[in-house]
């Protein structure tokens, strides 16, 4: 019951950020200036900066991943944040941010992981635990 609730409020959150970004129909992405392989030193300070905060989950994956259990994990809050930073790499699009657009490409992945590696560990311990009916 709580991993549908947990996508059910997922999905919701996945189609408004969606409708957001689709109703933004007067904005344009200029993908020219972005495969320029010119940096700015703004965007060196973004790319630093965006390393710290990208990663901030990877303790919470690798933790699990070691431990093959979810315990202390919630999936609800790296769905969320996946969710919003696809909202993220549209607004780098918009802005035309090389750290935008990076680092967040690699949070939506990270986070991903730790949905998924929840819900596969999530099904083998409720597995374990089911007493075979006889």
């Amino acid at each position: 019951m709580r991993q549908r609730q947990g996508h059910t409020l997922a999905i919701g959150i996945l189609v408004a950020a969606l409708s957001v970004c689709y109703g933004c129909k007067e904005l344009r992405v200029d993908t020219t200036s972005l495969l320029m392989p010119r940096f700015q030193k703004s965007e060196i300070y973004g790319f630093v900066a965006g390393l710290g905060t990208t990663f901030a989950a990877m303790p919470d994956l690798l933790a699990m991943l070691r431990q093959r259990s979810t315990g202390g994990m919630h999936p609800r809050m790296a769905s969320i944040l996946a969710v919003f930073q696809v909202v993220w790499i549209y607004y780098g699009l918009l802005i035309n941010s090389r750290p935008v657009i990076a680092w967040n490409l690699l949070a939506v992945l990270i986070n991903s992981c730790s949905v998924g590696a929840y819900f596969y560990f999530a099904r083998r311990e409720k597995s374990r635990t089911t007493p075979p009916i006889v």
